[in-house]
């Protein structure tokens, strides 16, 4: 049995999204924007990622489903080189509820978004109506936390020159007291 599929296997209910793991030069780019915003949860570097499709929960085989079909995808790495570029939040009924960063060539990520839905979809995982926005997400907001006007001022010029990036991979997040930790479960590199 792959290890993959037998760490899958493990857990119950494993909770799974697709996602990119920015590298190291654009994490540490964004980590320098994470402060000023009172009671904001920011994330650890460990958090950092741009979300292509949340899962969530499903038992263990058809988590190894999951990774199995994600294998399938082809992608070529040099349409995914990404860059930061600006900031923006994230609000519920008008109440900020995350603070992110923007990355560029939102089409070739929307189109790997795509490709993902679509190979999910044909083992019956139903698409993601939700609309795609490229980002990462850099911290969680209660109602307590704000303002974020001078924070969204301060860094909308937020960029960075290009990283290409090499891989998908299939995350599993678990929930905690202080917020979600992921790990990697699978990574797919990209054709050359």
């Amino acid at each position: 049995m792959p290890a993959t599929q037998q760490y899958l296997e493990t857990y119950a209910m494993p909770r799974l999204f697709v996602g990119l793991r920015p590298p190291r030069p654009l994490r540490a780019i964004a980590s320098a924007t994470m402060a000023g915003v009172a009671g904001a949860r920011w994330q650890e570097d460990a958090q950092l990622h741009v979300t292509l499709r949340f899962i969530g929960e499903v038992d263990g085989a058809r988590a190894a489903d999951i990774a199995d079909v994600l294998a399938t995808i082809r992608a070529p790495a040099l349409a995914l080189a990404l860059a930061l570029s600006g900031v923006g939040l994230f609000d519920r009924r008008g109440r900020p509820t995350a603070l992110w960063a923007g990355v560029t060539a939102r089409e070739a990520v929307t189109a790997l978004h795509r490709k993902v839905d679509a190979v999910l979809m044909r083992i019956g995982i139903a698409p993601d109506h939700r609309a795609f926005l490229p980002h990462m997400t850099l911290a969680r907001l209660n109602a307590g936390s704000g303002p974020v006007d001078r924070w969204i001022a301060d860094h909308a010029a937020l960029a960075s020159a290009e990283v290409a990036i090499d891989d998908v991979r299939l995350f599993e997040s678990r929930l905690g007291k202080g917020g979600a930790s992921y790990t990697t479960v699978a990574r797919y590199p990209f054709a050359p």
